[in-house]
């Protein structure tokens, strides 16, 4: 009778054995899948046609083209980047679900709106990577003869006609507001009014070729072909040297404000909780996209300056100095922003 029950018993003890391992096979099947295996989903908060739309797009098709896997871009535009911001961050942590950011949305709003954020940024969000910086134009419109041709010009006028000038950002407290206002008050204290467009870029130069307001700083990549065609009158860049499609365009070094304007970069970023193998994954996967020939070509056909880091710990100093940098230039120029 014992011998009966202790092979009946073996019986049953294989049994679940057996029942145990086709369950768990599934498990490690999954926990071992090469990331990535599917579809990434990436955010960007704002409308499509700005360069942090077209540096998604790009990037994301190398990345196709590396891993295999779509990136798929999901435009989230509004509340100065926190709805992005807040769909990334409580994502799951899987590497499937990131963010492209640049300055406004990742530097300046987790400093300026900091009590609204539903998040803890500094530990809901990490970075992957930089990938560009963006040159950009300080920028006049040519609508209803608005006569200044240059930078000089434009601080005349502004000096003579306090008040009538009008100028663009892409929302209150973005960099290009920032710019701006420091712009002004560096070049005499200079009384203009700012003009937010929900749209992003794109509704900014709608605001300029209408001529609802006379200037903003337009990065070149949504504004390069309109001033080739004459709709836009670029006054100075922002960048390290000329550009060589514009020649006769001098830097902003060039005409007396080195340190007015900002190279706007823009980054990829995840859910804080990512692992760390996952981070280090999809840096290398971003980093051998951002080396392909046709992607460094597309890239400076914008005329981005391609700026990927080093590393992941490389990604992580720079961020903070960013953080660091904008922190104090909300110090120094004041902007009233909402409650």
């Amino acid at each position: 009778m014992q011998t009966f029950l202790t092979a009946r018993m073996k019986r049953v003890v294989l049994i679940l054995l057996s029942a145990l391992y086709l369950a768990f096979v599934p498990i490690v099947t999954m926990a071992q899948d090469k990331y990535p295996s599917r579809p990434i989903k990436v955010i960007v908060p704002y409308a499509p046609g700005g360069a942090t739309d077209i540096v998604a797009r790009i990037v994301g098709d190398a990345v196709q083209k590396v891993t295999g896997q779509g990136f798929v871009v999901l435009n989230k535009p509004g509340a100065f980047g926190m709805l992005a911001l807040d769909e990334m961050a409580k994502s799951a942590p899987d590497g499937y679900t990131l963010m492209v950011g640049n300055v406004t949305t990742n530097a300046i709003t987790p400093i300026l709106y900091a009590n609204k954020l539903s998040i803890n940024y500094a530990k809901d969000v990490a970075v992957v990577t930089n990938l560009v910086d963006v040159p950009a134009f300080l920028m006049a419109t040519t609508a209803n003869d608005f006569t200044p041709k240059t930078a000089s010009e434009f601080i005349t006028y502004a000096k003579n006609n306090p008040g009538a000038i009008r100028y663009g950002t892409v929302g209150v407290g973005s960099y290009p507001h920032y710019d701006m206002a420091y712009f002004a008050k560096r070049a005499g204290n200079l009384d203009l009014l700012a003009l937010p467009n929900k749209n992003g870029a794109s509704g900014v130069i709608q605001d300029m070729l209408r001529g609802d307001v006379q200037a903003a700083f337009l990065n070149v990549a949504s504004s390069g072909s309109l001033v080739e065609g004459g709709k836009l009158r670029p006054l100075a860049v922002v960048n390290r040297t000329r550009l060589p499609e514009f020649p006769n365009v001098p830097t902003m070094q060039e005409i007396g404000y080195p340190d007015v304007g900002t190279m706007a970069w823009q980054g990829l970023f995840a859910p804080g909780a990512t692992p760390k193998p996952i981070l280090e994954t999809l840096f290398q996967v971003v980093s051998k996209a951002m080396q392909l020939p046709e992607t460094i070509e597309k890239l400076n056909k914008q005329n981005f300056n391609l700026v990927p880091n080093k590393s992941l710990a490389d990604a992580k100093a720079w961020h903070a100095d960013e953080m660091k940098h904008w922190e104090n230039i909300t110090r120094v120029v004041k902007i009233d922003i909402a409650p």
